[in-house]
Formats: C-alpha cells, sequence, structure tokens
C-alpha cells in the first residue's frame, strides 16, 4: 500500500479570494494571475480506492467536485470512509454540514472536540444512526481507513473563535488543536494545519518524518496589521508565522524531513504569488507551496 494525499483545499479560513476583502492577492485571484485557492482540508488513501477527509471545509462540496478519486461509485456508494477533525475552527467544521445527505461515514476528533460539536444541535443534522462519532485519545493509534493508521497529538493551538473569552491563551497544549501521524508500510506523514509554537517535544516527534504537512498561515507576524486588514497578529490567532527567527522555515531548517509543504496559508499571505520574492525564498528552504488539487504519495 502507498499513501496518497490529496489538497483540497490550501488556503486558511475564507479562502483565496477572500469574499470581503480586496488585498492584492484577492484581486490577482478574481482576475485569474494567481491560482484561487479554497479553505484548508485533505484527502488521503493508502490504496486510491478508500479515502479520509481530513477536517471538512465550508468549501467541500467544491472539492469533492473537483477530485474524480472521490466521486460516487455507485447510486449512493462512496469512497469517503471517514472524516476526521483537527478542531473545532469554522473552516475545519462547517463542512460537516454538507455532509449531512444520509450518507455512512465514521467521524473521528478528541472527546474535547465531539462535545463542542455535541454542544451545537445544528450538528446533529448528522444522523447519528448513519454518521459514527469516535472519540480518539491523544496519542492512541487507530485505523482512519482500511490499510492506514492514524494518531493524534496535542500542537500548540488555542480554542475557535467562537469560543474565546476575555482571556484567550494561544500556546495551550491539549484535545482542542491537534496534529495527525498517518503511517501506513513504514512511512509516516503528518498534518498539522494550525501551531502556534514548533516545541521540543514537536520537533523530537516530527524529526525524520518522510512528509510534513504544515501550518503557513502568515508569512510574517503582523501581516495582517501591516496590511491594514486587522489587529490580530499571528501569534494571537494561534499560528506560527513562516518567516523570522521564531518562525517555521528557520525552526525546521535542520530538522531531517523528506518533503515539507506550506498548507493552511491566509489570503494575504505574498507565498502565494508564485512570482513573489517570499515564495522564491520558502522554496529554496526546501518548502512545496500547497495548491488546491496537488496530489503526493509516499
Amino acid at each position: 500500500m502507498t499513501l496518497r494525499a490529496i489538497i483540497l483545499g490550501a488556503a486558511a479560513g475564507g479562502g483565496l479570494p477572500q469574499w470581503n476583502c480586496g488585498c492584492e492577492n484577492c484581486n490577482l485571484a478574481r482576475s485569474g494571475v494567481i491560482p484561487a485557492q479554497t479553505q484548508s482540508s485533505l484527502a488521503v488513501s493508502p490504496d486510491g480506492q478508500n479515502w479520509a477527509i481530513l477536517n471538512a471545509s465550508p468549501d467541500i462540496r467544491a472539492q469533492l467536485g473537483n477530485t474524480p478519486l472521490l466521486y460516487p461509485t455507485g447510486l449512493r456508494e462512496m469512497p469517503i470512509n471517514s472524516v476526521l477533525v483537527t478542531n473545532g475552527d469554522i473552516d475545519h467544521v462547517a463542512g460537516l454540514l454538507t455532509l449531512r445527505e444520509m450518507q455512512p461515514f465514521t467521524l473521528f476528533a478528541t472527546q474535547s472536540i465531539q462535545d463542542v460539536l455535541a454542544q451545537n444541535p445544528i450538528f446533529d443534522a448528522l444522523n447519528a444512526s448513519v454518521v459514527k462519532r469516535a472519540s480518539i485519545s491523544l496519542n492512541e493509534t487507530f485505523e482512519l481507513v482500511s490499510g492506514l493508521e492514524a494518531t493524534l497529538f496535542p500542537v500548540p493551538g488555542k480554542v475557535p473563535l467562537y469560543l474565546e473569552g476575555e482571556h484567550v491563551e494561544t500556546e495551550l497544549v491539549g484535545e482542542q488543536t491537534v496534529g495527525v501521524a498517518l503511517s501506513t508500510q513504514g512511512k509516516t506523514a503528518y498534518y498539522i494545519p494550525g501551531c502556534a509554537a514548533l516545541t521540543p517535544e514537536l520537533r523530537a516527534r516530527l524529526d525524520e518524518a518522510d512528509l510534513l504537512f504544515f501550518d503557513g498561515t502568515l508569512w510574517h507576524d503582523t501581516e495582517m496589521v501591516q496590511a491594514g486588514l486587522g489587529q490580530k497578529t499571528g501569534k494571537r490567532m494561534g499560528h506560527m508565522s513562516m518567516d523570522g527567527p521564531d518562525g517555521s522555515i528557520a525552526g525546521f531548517a535542520d530538522m531531517k524531513i523528506g518533503r515539507k509543504v506550506f498548507i493552511h496559508m491566509n489570503n494575504t499571505n505574498p507565498v502565494l504569488r508564485p512570482d513573489s520574492t517570499e515564495n522564491a525564498q520558502a522554496r529554496a528552504k526546501g518548502w512545496t507551496i500547497g495548491q488546491d488539487g496537488m496530489e503526493i504519495t509516499l
């Protein structure tokens, strides 16, 4: 068996272009100068026939329509066996409502995220007699789809925006934000669409990985502030930046990882422009800039 991974959506929440944004990237995407990107999601399979979706993007209907390998194989038969969500962010759970069509699959998440979904009755549209909800403990290995094992592990993050209180902890470690380890035939890939810091524990886990999909939300921490699009920094949103001494490019520079792919990129991030200096810098450091429809095989 071979691990196949398809980036269904390479952008962060809002996508590219974001519906209410007139920044340079969004305008370039609207005019077709740079590729548009949908919101964060990944499809994985050990055999090309049985698939799992990692994070249910609000754009999932279009993403499935753009991916022939995920088309129905019969009147109501689907190759999608399971869906796993790594946190409760809207851009990772809203697509569950599109999957409400009495289609059987297993919904994997930590108990904390399952509780968040259970507390909102709108998600009862996923009929419990059809969609099984499976709570996964941290560092517990389980079968995500036949032939593909997965393990959830904590990464620094924060609670979803809609659950924020007066005080926001932005490097919270627990069940609210997790990464996913995927293993088949001795190969290991990691999917981490949201991460606030590269801790020693995380470095030790990821070193010598065969493939890494990693949070690429912003190029630099004050990117949105400098663009005049808000007052939140990357750190305040629970995301590392790519650039800088504390950024992911520097943090992963001395680690042995087979292939490194940036995903979950904000609409303001200059790496989304293929001809930008930032794009060239990231690629020179060994990073691939993820795009919708990109397939990677181990």
